[in-house]
């Protein structure tokens, strides 16, 4: 059994006006490099300069650089963290929820010599140097994988040591969850922000291992509920291996509640970059974005259009992305 989603119906004018300001998003990101330097130049000659001055349509800021082409840059950067952030934290979340949903508290189990090994194999890993580079980093993983591995067999000899005990996952998950939904998000992102050097890569991480939960805990209540459906049962007794149930029969019904979150997750991480950006954390200074437009407009209140033009994209984003949600007329399920 599988839940598709079939969109039928009108596009209707929201929808389409939010899939038209997607799209130029995307060509503006894409045509942002084949801006010329000098938009992006400081000139303290134009700073300042009000919309539909000569060469400048939307002005310039206090250091005189080009407000239209900031913001066309701070769009390209809004999609380069929040496309791959929001796309890991959802394949992120739906493996943790698939898996904790699946195994739950008490199907899941190892014996206690594989726990040893495995134990074994951190503390060496953590004990050792690791080669960096060369032949040497290739083959270390690959030997002490196999080094646990035999282990493993060895210590499964010992008879105390073949009890299997089970591993609560899905225990371990909701855990992880209410730890991280204990601490406001931007506080969160703030502090471990602050303590690394500001990269995109680096925002990227930080902002996918903090945006997971909303997928992982969908994920799992859809998968909790497909257990208990009669086709899950057909699936056990026909002898079908889990990863098979899993990847077939289970994952192909969770597509709606990931199709669902996924909108908002890209429109909450745009948000947050913003906010990181205004308060100078997570991407380097030179890079720009909505957020580093807003904070230019603290140096010069009475400069309206270092407020308004990047106000307006975030908001007419954020809007664009709600109206992307799936209702219930413009999806059926068989």
């Amino acid at each position: 059994m599988r839940r598709r989603l079939h969109w039928t119906g009108r596009l209707g004018w929201r929808r389409a006006l939010s899939l038209l300001w997607l799209l130029a998003l995307g060509a503006a990101a894409a045509l942002a490099g084949l801006l010329p330097d000098y938009y992006l130049t400081p000139d303290l000659l134009h700073s300042n300069a009000p919309p539909l001055t000569s060469g400048h349509w939307l002005g310039t800021d206090p250091l005189g650089q080009d407000v239209w082409a900031a913001l066309l840059y701070g769009t390209r950067t809004a999609l380069l963290v929040s496309l791959p952030a929001a796309g890991l934290a959802a394949g992120l979340g739906t493996g943790l929820g698939l898996l904790a949903g699946y195994w739950g508290n008490t199907r899941l189990r190892f014996a206690l010599a594989h726990w040893l090994a495995a134990g074994c194999a951190a503390v060496s890993y953590c004990l050792f140097e690791v080669p960096g580079t060369g032949l040497a980093a290739a083959w270390w993983p690959l030997a002490l994988g196999s080094a646990m591995l035999l282990l493993g067999k060895l210590l499964l000899r010992l008879q105390f040591l073949r009890r299997r005990p089970a591993l609560p996952l899905d225990g371990l998950l909701l855990a992880a969850i209410t730890l991280l939904a204990a601490v406001p998000r931007l506080l969160l992102v703030l502090a471990v922000a602050a303590a690394f050097e500001p990269t995109l890569a680096g925002l990227v991480v930080l902002l996918t291992l903090t945006s997971w939960t909303q997928t992982a805990r969908l994920v799992r209540a859809e998968v909790q509920r497909a257990r208990r459906l009669p086709f899950l049962d057909a699936a056990h007794m026909a002898g079908l291996p889990p990863w098979r149930i899993m990847w077939y029969h289970l994952l192909p019904n969770t597509w709606l509640p990931i199709i669902t979150a996924l909108p908002l997750s890209i429109a909450a991480l745009i948000a947050l970059e913003t906010t990181l950006s205004f308060l100078g954390v997570g991407l380097p200074p030179e890079v720009p974005s909505w957020g580093r437009l807003l904070a230019l407009s603290r140096l010069a209140p009475s400069s309206w259009w270092l407020l308004v033009f990047p106000s307006v994209c975030l908001l007419t984003t954020t809007l664009a992305l709600r109206h992307l949600l799936p209702t219930s007329k413009s999806y059926s399920l068989k």
